[in-house]
């Protein structure tokens, strides 16, 4: 089965793409108790394990088994970068008969066999069962994601850059082609391979696409109304979020220009910003930035600006070395 959303021309012209705290927040939780997920952030999980508290059960309820999970949890963002407290605020401002619908829809579907006592306390009162869940995710993004949100942050904002550039030079084609497994275009309708049939036709809200890092490797559609239609999917370079190398940097490579900015020049497959680098190689910024710099001085690198932020990639000369450095039989690194 498959969900479709119909867009119309204009719709077409109205995609834009998002980052939202929140979303990462309720991800992250479901993220802890799902074995799949975990093992791509088993660092982070280890980290935040003895700090999640016995408290996520109310939330733990409404995530993915089958069925339907509430879409008032994770508004979708206006702006391109939402902010946290407002994101709650919005929470807080559901219409508590949206919220009894939602509550209603995920928790008395028959596919998930919840028994009465425990759907019941999360029916009764709806605005104040909605008040309760935006206090759990305040709570959580100050536990669970916050002291990691630069590095989460920096790799979606890297995915929105790659996305741009191939919606910009192969349009929506190209854009959806590598965007997940599960999502095609057929003819206007763009579907979505998933448990449950869904059909939303748009009327000109468009579509706003949401990198994830805590979905991975899953996809989330929002076809509901009243909600903005959206999408949410797993972003590139999660394996790299922790900071955990793939492989190491080639050693002839090492010994020429030293191991740390072979590391940077190795890791540079797609364009990257100093923050990320810094975040994903436990290095400085300041470090990070010399060795930058001394590469590109040295034609290996060279810089794209988008908007504020400054993104270095390889130059055709520093591809060439790398391949050069990769011939041989020596791959080890020493220190």
């Amino acid at each position: 089965m498959a969900g479709r959303f119909l867009p119309g021309t204009e719709d077409l012209m109205r995609i834009r793409f998002a980052v939202s705290p929140l979303w990462e927040t309720l991800a992250a939780v479901h993220t802890l108790g799902t074995p799949q997920r975990r093992s791509y952030h088993l660092p982070w999980a280890r980290a935040v394990e003895a700090h999640a508290g016995s408290d996520l059960a109310p939330l733990r309820l409404l995530l993915p088994r089958p069925g339907f999970v509430p879409d008032f949890l994770t508004p979708v963002p206006e702006e391109p970068v939402a902010d946290i407290a407002d994101e709650i605020a919005r929470v807080r401002a559901t219409p508590p008969e949206q919220v009894d619908k939602e509550l209603r829809a995920c928790l008395l579907d028959p596919r998930r066999g919840l028994a009465a006592r425990v759907s019941g306390p999360l029916l009764a009162d709806p605005a104040a069962t909605r008040d309760r869940l935006a206090d759990l995710l305040a709570a959580c993004w100050q536990r669970l994601v916050r002291p990691w949100w630069g590095r989460v942050r920096s790799l979606l904002e890297d995915d929105i850059v790659v996305r741009s550039r191939a919606l910009a030079e192969g349009g929506l084609d190209r854009l959806f082609a590598d965007l997940h497994p599960d999502v095609r275009r057929e003819g206007e309708a763009l579907l979505v391979e998933g448990p449950e049939h869904t059909e939303r036709i748009l009327a000109g809200e468009g579509l706003v696409l949401m990198p994830s890092a805590f979905l991975w490797p899953e996809l989330t559609p929002i076809m509901a109304p009243p909600w903005q239609p959206a999408l949410a999917y797993p972003a590139r370079g999660v394996g790299r979020l922790w900071g955990e190398e793939a492989d190491p940097p080639p050693g002839t490579l090492a010994r020429l220009i030293g191991r740390s900015r072979a590391r940077l020049l190795t890791a540079l497959d797609e364009p990257a910003t100093t923050t990320a680098l810094a975040h994903a190689h436990g290095l400085s910024p300041a470090a990070v930035s010399g060795h930058l710099t001394a590469l590109r001085d040295a034609g290996l690198l060279e810089t794209r600006r988008v908007g504020r932020r400054v993104f270095y990639a390889r130059t055709p000369l520093g591809q060439a070395l790398l391949n050069g450095g990769s011939a041989g039989g020596d791959t080890g690194v020493r220190p």
